[in-house]
């Protein structure tokens, strides 16, 4: 099993609980908004806000942490995690933030301590890239964006 290991940065309200499995077979774990001043944060109508955590990771090479919207946020409010899947890399240790945009017309809240999105450890496979004068052909050939006919 890969590790995650978290920093609780000088911000971080020990109040609130780390990141966890809220199930046995979770795929996701949910990240929490905290706050300075464990205060409120109004994200206003078409918006985009970066929402801190107050937490850092050191993640194991070869894998990724992805932050995703969590299912109840976006379906019951206006939110969204607005470039979704996130990706935390494994070499970067700065401060997990999550970016919400607000699709309403109406402000949103953000509680200190509400769960705003989830995060799911993946595993990376970087790519050899390989310039070439030509690739091989396929039934599908240049075919995309709906050429399938298909809803």
């Amino acid at each position: 099993m890969a590790k995650i290991k978290i920093k609780k940065l000088s911000h971080f309200d020990n109040a609130l609980e780390l990141p966890k499995y809220e199930t046995s077979l979770a795929a996701g774990a949910d990240l929490r908004a905290s706050l300075e001043n464990k205060d409120t944060f109004i994200i206003k109508p078409n918006s985009r806000v970066l929402i801190p955590t107050g937490l850092a990771f050191e993640i194991e090479p070869g894998y990724e942490v992805q932050v995703r919207p969590r299912s109840g946020l976006s379906l019951k409010t206006n939110l969204i995690v607005a470039n979704s899947p996130g990706t935390i890399d494994a070499d970067y240790r700065g401060e997990v933030k999550v970016i919400l945009a607000n699709l309403g017309d109406e402000d949103y809240v953000v509680q200190h301590g509400d769960r705003i999105a989830q995060m799911v450890l993946a595993p990376i496979l970087q790519a050899e890239i390989e310039v070439v004068e030509e690739l091989s052909d396929t039934a599908r050939g240049t075919g995309g964006f709906g050429s399938t006919g298909k809803n």
